[in-house]
């Protein structure tokens, strides 16, 4: 049978290709801006036909048609990461969410500790050979097409060709649904004036040829504005956004220093404007990865100076870092920062830093704390810290004992809690 008669026979509509899921069916779904929206709402109107389908997926940008009170005899989401669309559901225990590093998704589903009977995910059109990019997130999707016995993939016109270890072959597909609709986009904001002092001094932290990681927000996009004039940096991330593409045109993301995949830009994943989509379309510059290769800790480690830069809700005085909840309130996910923190830790020349403002809620709370929150998660150990950084400076944790590091904490910390902190410390003997 040729290529295109094998996509013909394929072909359905909405309606017929959600009737693949069964009852007590256990569903991938593509996240992020490859949300596959069309075959979910369309799956989601079968409320009243299924129960006990569980939807496995990271974050899900947009509006969730199966999150809304009612849905949840019928769907249950088994959230790997959780965003706006899940959160509320989550904390009122109508869904799940699965503590994981990200580069252990894949091995989770291959090993069948999350099953996968049907993986919905969204595709470019297909080539002249016949192979499907997944576009602007590969993340776990070819880990649960290998082990689905069906394979949904909704072909959208506006999905960009996405290079890199992600293709799917129409021989893999079991039914295609064919739609033409813009993908999810993410505004991008200015930075603070607290996030560009951040950002300057975290700049002053990297030398030239090294290979960044920054992941979403005001930081790491205050980090990229105020790189002018260094030389050949690279990138190997988890996220691939607006300010890493202005940077670029800049000139001063080059790639040539890299030591792993030196010339490329490398993610696993793309959340932006349809003007950054349309920039990574057939663009030879930048490949996208399986999360398993893109956040393995020993992989991203081959990169010599590697600087990662993640963030957190909260850090206690001895370094602890919650950044998945504020106390027992899940709020997102493990994602890649242990990943990225302790591979950058073993590169030559490395930088984990952790990032973040030292107050929230118009300075009336402090983000350095003489404890954490009562039901708050540790996601990185106070043995992983190394560096870090608030408005106020840069703290060096690593190899430091508990005083040492309270006092650097405290330092950092704003000006308005340090003496309540020093207090608290003082209690605890750490000063």
């Amino acid at each position: 049978m040729s290529l295109r008669d094998d996509y013909k026979n394929k072909l359905r509509g909405l309606n017929e290709a959600a009737k693949a899921v069964m009852a007590g069916d256990s569903v991938y779904l593509g996240g992020n801006a490859a949300a596959p929206m069309a075959v979910m709402r369309a799956l989601s109107e079968r409320v009243n036909e299924l129960r006990n389908v569980t939807l496995n997926n990271v974050l899900l940008m947009g509006e969730d048609p199966f999150s809304k009170v009612g849905m949840e005899k019928a769907f249950h989401h088994n959230s790997l990461f959780v965003g706006p669309g899940d959160r509320d559901s989550v904390n009122d225990g109508r869904s799940s969410y699965v503590p994981i590093h990200f580069h252990q998704i894949p091995k989770s589903i291959r090993s069948g500790v999350i099953k996968v009977d049907v993986a919905i995910v969204q595709c470019s059109p297909p080539d002249d050979h016949g192979f499907m990019s997944l576009g602007v997130e590969v993340l776990a999707s070819k880990a649960a097409i290998e082990v689905a016995k069906t394979v949904i993939v909704q072909v959208n016109a506006q999905m960009p060709r996405v290079l890199g270890d992600s293709f799917v072959h129409i021989s893999k597909a079991t039914y295609i649904v064919e739609t033409d609709e813009p993908l999810i986009e993410l505004t991008q904001k200015e930075p603070t004036e607290v996030e560009r002092r951040i950002g300057g001094f975290i700049a002053d932290m990297i030398p030239d040829g090294a290979t960044l990681q920054l992941g979403i927000g005001g930081v790491p996009d205050a980090v990229l504005s105020l790189l002018k004039g260094k030389k050949d940096l690279g990138i190997h991330t988890e996220m691939i956004s607006e300010g890493l593409m202005k940077a670029l045109e800049q000139g001063i993301i080059t790639g040539s220093k890299k030591t792993l995949h030196p010339g490329k830009i490398v993610g696993t994943f793309i959340l932006g404007s349809r003007t950054l989509y349309d920039i990574v379309n057939d663009n030879p510059l930048l490949e996208l990865h399986p999360v398993d290769h893109t956040n393995d800790p020993a992989v991203i480690a081959q990169n010599e100076n590697m600087i990662a830069i993640n963030s957190a809700i909260e850090v206690d005085l001895t370094g602890q870092v919650c950044s998945d909840s504020i106390g027992p309130y899940i709020f997102s996910g493990f994602g890649g920062q242990v990943d990225f923190i302790r591979g950058a830790a073993a590169s030559k020349g490395g930088k984990p830093i952790i990032a973040f403002p030292s107050t929230t809620q118009n300075e009336s709370l402090s983000r350095i704390v003489p404890k954490l929150k009562e039901g708050s998660g540790v996601v990185t150990t106070r043995a992983d810290v190394h560096y870090v950084v608030t408005e106020f400076g840069v703290a060096e944790l690593w190899g430091r004992n508990l005083q040492e590091r309270a006092k650097s904490l405290i330092k950092i910390a704003h000006p308005n809690f340090r003496e309540s902190l020093e207090k608290e410390a003082k209690l605890r003997n750490l000063i």
